[in-house]
Formats: C-alpha cells, structure tokens, sequence
C-alpha cells in the first residue's frame, strides 16, 4: 500500500462479486534468526520443493492477511506456503523508533529465511510494499528466485507509483489525520487515516466489510514504516528489472485505486519476458476478491 498515508503503510490492502470463502486461520509460529533478531515465519502444505514464500505489505504490517479468504489455503493443498512477519511487525522482533531500518536490512532478513528453510530458491510473491521487497532481493539474489509474482507492487522507483485515492475519492481525505499524526507522533489521528483507507481498497463494500472483520486484530508499526520509507525514497531499481532472467507474472486488480494498474504494467514492460495479468473485480488485494480465479492463475505459472 502506498499514498502519501501509506508512505506511512504501503500493503494491507484488502475486499465481492461473489463472496470470498471466508477463513482465517493463521498457521503455528516457528523461529528464525537474522543477525541477533528473532522473526517469526508460517507455514503450510507439503514440505517440498520449492517454497512459496509471501511477502506482506505495508511496510508495518503483519503477515496474517494472507490467511483471510481461501486463496493460499487452497493453494496449500499442492504447495509449500511460507509467510513471515517482517522485523517489527507481528510476533518477530520489535522495531522503535530508535532503530535503523532500510531495505537491505529486510533483503538481509529474507535471504536469512532462505537459509532457515534450508533450499537453495525460493519462490516469492510480492503484495504492495512486499511487491517492491521482493524487487529488492531479486536484484540482489537473482540466483535465488525461481518464479516471481508481483501483486498491486509499487514500482521499483517508489516515487514512480500511481495513487488514484484522491482522484476516485475526493470526499475522503486520509493525508491530513496521516500527516498530523506523523508530525505529532499522535497514533490516533495515524489509525484514523488508516481506516479511512481501508475503506478505498476494495472492489467490493461487502469485501471490506468481510476484511475488516477478519483483520481487527492486525497491527501496524509506524514507526517501522517511517525508517523504510525514509530510505526507500532514495532508491532506484529501475535498471535491475531489466535483468531479471527468472520467470514473472505481474498482477494487478483492475480497480486498485492503491497501486493504478499502470505502475504494474510499466513494471511488465520493463521485464523482458513476464506475464501481465489483471483480475477483473478486484482492488488492491486479488486473492482475497477473487480467489478461484488467482489460485488458477497463480498454479498455472508456477507449473512452468
């Protein structure tokens, strides 16, 4: 997720044609080390293969979306899912404000991951912020990846994504609670702003209605947020997409008013080679809209 508020949380973003089937069922917490801090990662289905590792948006967020509705539980069936809270987000390692973050540090703890699981490639999908995380480690661990799948993921020049919220919803300012609480470090006026996001990410009102329940539990470290956004700011991937050699899909919901479809299909035409994929009825969270249709699509990539 991006914005200007989501410069303060660039990636829970979740919502209906047909209702999602609805589950939320987090799998058991397992311990991995990176550097000296303790993160938690999640898995599901046959331990085999290739995992299939998610990487949250955000940044600031835990990893539990991925649970809600039944994508990556169907997908569990055939494959090896791996999710994982991000260093200072959920149950791994907390993040203040005195802390340093960057992006590096994040590349440093997936490839930590990795090495956790004990295989030498991953498979890595990318949602928002995750989208542009997984961007990171491509570029520097290109001989690691075998798919990758880009979902609503900010362009690699962050300052190059697209938000449509104030163009489609002028009636509903976020910036300013966002701006006051991180001038103020007033966390209230902070989860005013989200919440007011929350309610333009859908392509559904029954979606949101349906996530917002599921997720009343999520946490988000704003504090985190800030550190990476401060260094991703100065960063430019660009040029890194054009060596991408390993196969890609990039995806996208046709209503995602949080990454506009254009960054994902510039993101495309910049990797020689990748598919392009775009969900009818979708927002800016695919596999939670339109689950049958992701898991089919998702399946049929990683089977070549």
């Amino acid at each position: 997720m991006t914005s200007r508020v989501h410069r303060a949380a660039l990636g829970t973003a979740m919502w209906l044609a047909l209702a999602p089937v609805v589950v939320a069922q987090t799998p058991l917490p397992k311990p991995f080390h990176s550097g000296k801090a303790q993160l938690i990662y999640y898995e599901k289905g046959p331990h085999r293969g290739i995992p299939f590792v998610l990487l949250s948006g955000g940044p600031g967020y835990d990893s539990d979306y991925f649970w809600f509705g039944s994508a990556f539980h169907s997908l569990a069936k055939t494959h090896w899912i791996v999710t994982y809270d991000q260093r200072g987000t959920g149950r791994s390692a907390a993040v203040g404000a005195a802390d340093t973050v960057t992006v590096a540090d994040f590349v440093a703890d997936l490839e930590s991951l990795r090495l956790a699981l004990g295989v030498e490639k991953m498979d890595l999908l990318g949602h928002s912020w995750g989208g542009y995380l997984a961007q990171a480690y491509a570029a520097a661990h290109g001989d690691r990846i075998g798919h990758l799948v880009l979902v609503g993921s900010a362009a690699p020049k962050f300052s190059d994504t697209i938000f449509l919220f104030s163009q489609v919803f002028p009636d509903r300012d976020m910036n300013t609670p966002s701006s006051r609480g991180r001038a103020t470090g007033d966390t209230a006026s902070i989860h005013a702003a989200l919440r007011i996001y929350m309610t333009m990410l859908f392509y559904s009102p029954e979606h949101g209605a349906t996530f917002r329940k599921l997720g009343a539990g999520l946490k988000y470290n704003q504090f985190q947020s800030a550190h990476l956004s401060r260094d991703y700011q100065r960063l430019d991937m660009t040029a890194a997409l054009r060596d991408f050699r390993f196969p890609t899909m990039v995806t996208t919901g046709r209503y995602d008013m949080n990454v506009a479809p254009l960054t994902a299909y510039r993101i495309h035409q910049a990797i020689a080679g990748s598919q392009f994929v775009v969900f009818e009825k979708s927002g800016h969270i695919p596999f939670f809209e339109e689950p049958e249709q992701f898991v089919a699509a998702v399946q049929g990539f990683l089977a070549h």
